[in-house]
Order: structure tokens, then sequence, then C-alpha cells
């Protein structure tokens, strides 16, 4: 193995609870989620599209765009934190296998 996927395996045995409910993976995914949000909100009011931009004034609230472009972030923060711990875990999973088959071979030598 390499020293890379070595000292992957000990941070990762020592860090994924702490990873699994951090809040500094929120906060990435939060302005992931906001840019999102923000980009919505550019499309909306640049009027792009005149037939929803006209149902849009007809029927929007802003404090309804407002608290949605706040359940996107949210949600995106969510699942950016989800899937960021998920590829890590798959990555540290694979490295087990590898060492565990690695060791197997070494002990037939």
């Amino acid at each position: 193995m390499q020293q890379k996927e070595e000292e992957f395996i000990v941070y990762w045995e020592a860090n994924r609870l702490i990873e699994k409910k951090g809040f500094k993976q929120y906060l990435k995914g939060l302005t992931r989620g906001i840019a999102i949000g923000i980009a919505i909100f550019i499309l909306l009011v640049s009027g792009w599209y005149t037939r929803a931009n006209m149902q849009a004034n007809a029927k929007l609230s802003y404090g309804i765009l407002t608290i949605a472009l706040l359940g996107i972030a949210l949600f995106m923060s969510w699942l950016y934190q989800q899937y960021q711990w998920e590829m890590k875990e798959q990555q540290y999973l694979e490295l087990l296998a590898k060492k565990k088959k690695e060791m197997k071979s070494n002990d037939k030598a």
C-alpha cells in the first residue's frame, strides 16, 4: 500500500464519526445551496422567460420564495455532507479490502 492510503485509513478510523456529524461539511454544502438559490432568483428576476415571469409576478410571494430558497440551500448542505461522507467511507472500505488482500497474499508467499 502507498503511504497516502495508509494515512487515509488511520485518519478515517479516527475521524469518521466526527465527520458524519461535523458542522464544517454543512457549511460547505450550504454555500453550494445558496449559490443554486441565487441562480434561481436571478433567473426569476431577469425575465428570461416572459410567460413564466408573468405567472411569477401574478402569484409569487417573495416570502414564500425566500423560504423555498432557504429550504433548497439547507437540503443541498445536508445532501453534500452525506455525499462527501459516503465517498470517504467507500474509499476507506476499498482500502481496507485491498490491505486485507495484500496481507493474505503476503502470508501465502
